[in-house]
């Protein structure tokens, strides 16, 4: 593989730290005192009910709607876990996985949303590309720990 400047996993692993950029911004924007309050959940709530696919409502109502609170926790500092895993290279397979889901998630319930969607499509593409790039070779944990 040629390529300018860096060579083929350098340049992974820029790819996968401006998505681990991506995720922390995604996280440090959240107003977070809203969030645990419920404002996030609750807006997340109603753009469930009004969804077109009968599985994402009720799918919503059992997962999310009777536990509001811890999920909010979940998705603010999933969001943070996923940004620092993947500028550090730590445990980088997992959180690109994780990262991945999280925006097919997102994706599927923002289906109306149209910036929504290039937003989670292009982190879904770099999660992948990441993932089978193998772009923990260099600048990460895992390498300097022998990992994966």
């Amino acid at each position: 593989m040629e390529s300018i400047w860096l060579g083929g996993a350098e340049w992974l692993a820029v790819l996968r730290i401006g998505l681990g950029l991506w995720w922390l911004e995604s996280w440090r924007h959240k107003d977070k005192g809203a969030w645990f309050e419920g404002a996030g959940i609750e807006w997340a709530a109603g753009v469930a009910e009004k969804h077109r696919w009968g599985a994402v409502r009720s799918g919503f109502d059992v997962v999310v709607k009777p536990r509001p609170k811890a999920m909010a926790y979940v998705v603010v500092y999933a969001e943070l876990a996923l940004g620092l895993g993947l500028i550090l290279g730590l445990l980088t397979p997992v959180a690109l996985v994780g990262g991945l889901l999280l925006n097919l998630l997102y994706l599927v319930l923002m289906i109306h949303d149209w910036a929504e969607q290039g937003q989670n499509s292009m982190m879904a593409l770099i999660s992948v590309v990441g993932l089978f790039g193998m772009s923990w070779q260099t600048w990460s944990v895992d390498s300097a720990l022998g990992l994966f």
